[in-house]
């Protein structure tokens, strides 16, 4: 063998090594599951996302992003509020009900976990709001993982009917991307898979994660926004379809008992206090 073919050789197989850590030299042995701090969501009246009870009353969410390393690829799921909430002290009026702030931002996260963004694999957004797109644009090499309505939601000629506008992600447009039609095996081995929860928004999703140490967990997206909507099936007012939302719940509360499962309500303030967050992480 020539000098040249052993130093190609040598090449390609540190590119097989590294290509799908998380900014690392070594792929993990087994999956990881970074949960993340992606910002907090004062509500000002918290009966918009139980219509008809708790009328007038306060209710601070937390907003979760999560990151899956996993030996063929990284996973980023959901990117929280955008990064520049968090030179903001006093945070910033989203809306009418909602004020966001940020203590310390993704990107700032990211790298004290060692996951540097362009080694990001896909990127899986569980739908379009606001608070779960913030920083797409950190990730513009990642093959974004969405739905076929929630596609044509973000991008087809009706945006704005859905109250999608692409000047608020304007590189998403040009990720690659894979349209589903329904669940999606990420990673080919049963590991980490996208479940189709369609209702809150057209093309609404979830995540399964399969951690040989923590056991099964479920990424909620938005199907409940904390534990007490949960437990009474209520759907948001701003729900896209609240029948198609209800469904998705009951078939996912079966799925969580079959799989015996954990359900971890990306908005749940409480919930997530319990979380250990990154550097630190599940496997």
């Amino acid at each position: 063998m020539t000098l040249i073919k052993r130093a190609l050789c040598a090449s390609l197989m540190l590119l097989g090594s590294t290509a799908f850590a998380a900014g690392t030299a070594d792929a993990p042995a087994a999956v990881r599951l970074y949960a993340m701090d992606c910002g907090t969501i004062a509500v000002s009246d918290i009966s918009v996302f139980s219509p008809g009870v708790d009328a007038g009353q306060k209710k601070t969410l937390t907003d979760s992003c999560y990151v899956i390393v996993h030996p063929k690829g990284v996973l980023m799921w959901d990117t929280g509020l955008s990064d520049e909430l968090a030179a903001m002290p006093d945070g910033k009026q989203l809306g009418k009900e909602f004020h966001g702030s940020l203590k310390k931002t993704v990107a700032a996260q990211l790298k004290e976990a060692g996951i540097a963004p362009e080694k990001v694999t896909f990127l899986g957004l569980s739908h379009m709001h606001f608070d779960h797109i913030g920083n797409v644009g950190l990730f513009p090499r990642a093959t974004l993982l969405m739905q076929k309505e929630e596609l044509a939601s973000a991008f087809g000629p009706d945006a704005a009917k859905f109250g999608n506008d692409p000047k608020n992600y304007p590189t998403l447009a040009a990720n690659p991307r894979q349209e589903l039609t329904g669940d999606h095996d990420v990673f080919g081995d049963g590991s980490v898979v996208i479940k189709r929860a369609i209702g809150h928004t057209p093309g609404h999703q979830s995540l399964f994660v399969k951690l040989k140490k923590t056991g099964n967990v479920v990424l909620s997206g938005d199907l409940a926004h904390f534990t007490k909507n949960w437990g009474n099936r209520r759907v948001p007012s701003f729900n896209f379809d609240k029948e198609t939302s209800l469904k998705s719940m009951n078939e996912m509360a079966a799925f969580i008992k079959e799989n015996k499962a954990q359900f971890w309500i990306q908005h749940d303030l409480e919930q997530n206090q319990k979380l250990k967050h990154a550097p630190k992480f599940y496997e």
